[in-house]
């Protein structure tokens, strides 16, 4: 019984056929949560796929019905061991965006795993079943080698609605607060930092949608005859965008920027490369907050985002002031942000500029923004479990720069947040064509195997430490 012998028996299981074979069954399951007739492959994903696994490995498990009426359902298992040291909370989403079937390239198909040399094409083999297929593999061998006994509980929580914003998810966590206790969530979601290096990211920045309306007049009118006369309202939506967010990219607000860039977090950040893969889009080197790497205005800094503008009709343009104009616009944000403010922030300074005709419009997507501090406890020993299996100085990221439902387990359950990424950002995510990289998956597989193998033989002083130093800094709070 050996860490060496674990990662040997999960990647002899990628070597001789049996992943492929069983992410190429799972990736058949249509299961597009965008699509209200899917329902039943939803729970049959679960039912058929995933059940019999975690009764093989020894959990008991529910079917939770999402508590939004007609959303997708939950499944949550438990793996509980006699005088175990501390529970680990897993995670994936077996939904997947929808296929686009005929905008694949010939040859390909969303629902068959085709392999092309270094690549592997199908729908959900980067998001998310290749992801927690993988993890679910590596627990497997890991129990398996050593002898059925990690030494630590495990709980597993699989969402079939994730590609729809997750509905549901927080009630469920909230009404299922106790069963879903755990000393630590570890995941596997989103991309690596690039394609050759390990990465752990500690949560994500938020996400703030926001919409700007500006109706003027009842109809368009003749350019000839009151072009001069009547104000424009594409010319004055642009103007009060350029108050909110300069040429370069710089926000203007101050209330939609964070307090600080931390220290630790700039630290874990300068190492961090961004972009330079041969499918990345050139960085601009002159956007975006001036004085910061890219690397810290991605993942360490807001960005405000127009995602849509327009007036008239661009399809059919006509010499005609048209009478409306709108903006769908974003920001991407970190901690330490005052996003519960940022609808009254942005309204100031709309007036406080004279935009007072100019409406602002909100909806529900309203993602907060996670970060675990990178000098937790559990960062160091992931970190060094990871460069142990790859022999790699794996990314430490803060957060992703994109979002996910971290918020879940961060604050409502209230858990330190590990998310170990096994797909690249050229892998076509939610796109046609969806690809994973056999060398990366493979290489995904030894990190895993030693993560839930040092799980069992570190685990245990880790959270003891971690415990006392939470102890110690909340005594001296008090204090």
């Amino acid at each position: 019984m050996s860490r060496q012998q674990a990662i040997a028996n999960t990647l002899a299981c990628f070597d001789d056929g049996r992943f492929q074979q069983t992410l190429a069954r799972r990736v058949a399951y249509r299961t597009e949560s965008q699509d209200a007739a899917s329902g039943p492959i939803l729970h049959a994903y679960l039912t058929e796929e995933m059940v019999p696994l975690l009764e093989r490995l020894g959990f008991t498990w529910d079917i939770i019905e999402n508590p939004e009426a007609g959303k997708s359902p939950f499944l949550i298992a438990e793996r509980l061991e006699p005088g175990a040291s501390f529970t680990v909370l897993t995670y994936g989403h077996g939904d997947v965006v929808r296929g686009y079937d005929a905008q694949w390239r010939d040859g390909l198909s969303p629902w068959d795993i085709v392999v092309e040399g270094n690549r592997w094409y199908g729908r959900g083999t980067a998001d998310n079943k290749g992801q927690h297929t993988i993890n679910l593999l590596a627990l497997e061998q890991v129990l398996a080698t050593r002898g059925g006994r990690l030494g630590y509980n495990v709980k597993v929580l699989l969402e079939m609605g994730e590609e729809t914003g997750s509905p549901g998810l927080n009630e469920v966590c909230v009404m299922n607060r106790d069963r879903l206790a755990a000393d630590l969530f570890i995941a596997s979601d989103g991309p690596r930092n690039g394609a050759s290096r390990p990465t752990l990211f500690l949560g994500s920045r938020g996400v703030f949608n926001f919409d700007l309306h500006l109706n003027l007049r009842e109809g368009g009118h003749h350019s000839g005859n009151w072009g001069g006369l009547l104000r424009n309202p594409g010319i004055r939506l642009a103007h009060a965008i350029a108050s909110m967010v300069d040429a370069r990219g710089r926000i203007l607000v101050p209330g939609l920027l964070p307090e600080e860039l931390p220290d630790s977090v700039r630290e874990a950040l300068k190492s961090i490369q961004v972009g330079g893969d041969p499918n990345d889009p050139e960085i601009d080197l002159d956007w975006g907050e001036p004085g910061l790497t890219p690397a810290e205005r991605v993942f360490g800094w807001n960005s405000m985002e127009v995602l849509a503008f327009t007036t008239g009709n661009p399809a059919m343009p006509v010499n005609a002031i048209p009478c409306d104009a709108r903006a769908h616009c974003h920001m991407r944000y970190v901690v330490g942000s005052d996003d519960s403010n940022f609808v009254q922030h942005i309204r100031k300074h709309l007036d406080d500029h004279g935009f007072h005709d100019v409406e602002l419009r909100t909806n529900d997507m309203h993602m907060p923004a996670t970060r675990l501090d990178p000098d937790d406890d559990w960062v160091r020993w992931c970190l060094a479990s990871m460069e142990r299996s790859s022999g790699k100085s794996p990314a430490l990221l803060p957060n992703l720069g994109g979002s996910l439902p971290n918020d879940v387990f961060a604050v409502t359950l209230g858990q330190p947040t590990l998310w170990i990424p096994h797909s690249y950002p050229a892998c076509s995510q939610h796109a046609p064509n969806e690809h994973v990289l056999a060398d990366v998956m493979r290489e995904a597989l030894n990190i895993m195997a030693g993560v839930f193998w040092d799980l069992a033989e570190e685990g245990p002083g880790v959270f003891a430490t971690r415990k006392a130093g939470l102890s110690k800094r909340a005594e001296s709070a008090v204090s």
